[in-house]
């Protein structure tokens, strides 16, 4: 089943996933596509496969910032899916790739049938909250270094892929520095072998290296991730209303 591709609904009992897929779709998100502007109304809520998007603060200046991201592991603009119909943050693909995708009424409608997935749903957005707080306390406290090898290894993890296509320009943006910075530590990571950049193709060649360097957000967020799609933890299954589980 090309839905069970992103992990959270592949962590879903079978029963739940049966009561999606006849709502679910698989699209297309290409590269710098803005699937959520805030304040504005949500058409589509979306299960990476392959594809990452990043949530963004920007700025009036028109400086943009990466407080969390999303792949396969995660949902885009789910919380609509409970409270309204209102994007709360700004989302835009920062790799492109397939998706899962799923209007707004059904994933509610779904969700208020089977309580399981509504609390899952608020456990996700919980992670999203805490991942965006773990950035921002990165963003303040570590070196640029650190923090590029921390989203390269996330990308990698997403997209499970040593291979990612991003320009350097990109990059600065989402991590909140200058290009030049960027610059710099691409390529001191390159010179030391961790990496290999050319022409907005990065290639990771030293996973473990690029884990000793990262900081400890990394390792940080992951854990988040895996206790969210845990298999076996009846807290995830809770008694619904109707008697369904």
């Amino acid at each position: 089943m090309p839905h069970r591709q992103n992990l959270i609904l592949a962590a879903l009992p079978a029963r739940i996933l049966a009561a999606l897929e006849p709502h679910l779709k698989i699209v297309k998100l290409p590269f710098a596509q803005l699937v959520a502007s805030t304040g504005d109304t949500v058409t589509n809520i979306y299960f990476p496969h392959d594809s990452v998007v990043s949530l963004v603060v920007q700025l009036d200046d028109g400086q943009m910032v990466e407080a969390a991201m999303v792949g396969r592991d995660g949902v885009v603009n789910a919380t609509s899916a409970l409270d309204g119909t209102l994007a709360l943050q700004r989302s835009i693909v920062q790799v492109a790739g397939d998706s899962s995708s799923i209007s707004p009424n059904d994933l509610r409608a779904v969700a208020r049938e089977w309580e399981g997935l509504q609390s899952l749903i608020i456990r996700h957005e919980q992670i999203l909250l805490s991942q965006a707080m773990q950035s921002a306390a990165c963003n303040a406290s570590h070196t640029v270094e650190a923090r590029m090898c921390r989203w390269l290894l996330r990308i990698r993890d997403l997209t499970q892929s040593d291979q990612i296509m991003l320009t350097q320009e990109f990059l600065a943006q989402l991590l909140g520095v200058r290009r030049t910075s960027v610059s710099l530590v691409a390529g001191t990571l390159q010179s030391a072998g961790l990496i290999r950049y050319k022409r907005g193709n990065i290639k990771l060649l030293d996973i473990e290296a690029l884990q000793e360097t990262s900081c400890e957000c990394y390792a940080k967020v992951n854990t988040a991730y895996e206790m969210l799609r845990r298999p076996g933890d009846a807290s995830l299954w809770p008694q619904a209303s109707n008697g369904r589980n």
